[in-house]
């Protein structure tokens, strides 16, 4: 299996989920992963339905999660859970506005394949907004069991990969009654994907890379 290197060459990120836990679910141990790697990272993240509580969840997450890097920008917006495809005028006039904000080397969002309406109007206004630009689209286990076959992996050491874990069940208290929401799941995720990668930690998150250019 071919292997490149995101180390140096993503120096700027942007993040973008929907709800509180998006990020952290779909490409947290990427991230965790990078700001390891490159003490000169710089993060834009952005949660587009998170109000009270889950405002307050996804801001605590996002810190434990790449505070180390030299510049986090958190940007935490309150359209309605749900209805996304519904306030479409409203979220592209802040895609519009984000795209004047940051030019990031790489952008992490939702699959568009995923099942939850909220996800896919993200992924589709990521790809109509930033048009030049690397960007991995993210997977999030649920109930309507969409999860699909990827093509990009991101190999995780074990300890980052136990780390994601713990920290999703630390940060995230309301969605601890969830029978999906725990430790077991999000790391046996990890391991098959990592089976899928051949990784030699054993894990891996995965992604959907739609347009990639080489140079040689």
């Amino acid at each position: 299996m071919l292997r490149f290197s995101l180390d140096g060459r993503a120096r700027r990120v942007l993040a973008i989920g929907c709800h509180a836990d998006d990020i952290e679910i779909g490409a947290g141990g990427t991230l965790l992963s990078l700001v390891a790697a490159q003490p000169e990272l710089e993060v834009t993240w952005v949660v587009l339905a998170a109000g009270g509580a889950r405002a307050a969840e996804a801001r605590r997450s996002a810190e434990a999660f790449v505070g180390g890097a030299r510049r986090l920008d958190l940007e935490v917006q309150s359209f309605r859970d749900g209805f996304l495809p519904y306030l479409g005028a409203e979220v592209k006039e802040f895609f519009e506005r984000l795209k004047l904000e940051v030019d990031p080397d790489l952008i992490l969002t939702h699959a568009a394949d995923d099942l939850h309406q909220d996800h896919r109007l993200a992924c589709e206004l990521t790809w109509n907004t930033f048009r030049s630009h690397l960007i991995l689209e993210y997977e999030i286990p649920k109930y309507d069991g969409d999860l699909g076959a990827r093509n990009v992996y991101v190999e995780l050491s074990e300890e980052t990969a136990r780390r994601k874990a713990r920290l999703l069940r630390e940060h995230f208290p309301s969605q601890a009654e969830k029978h999906w929401f725990d430790e077991e799941l999000f790391l046996g995720l990890l391991r098959l994907r990592g089976m899928e990668a051949n990784a030699e930690s054993r894990y891996a998150e995965a992604f959907t890379c739609r347009k990639f250019v080489l140079g040689v």
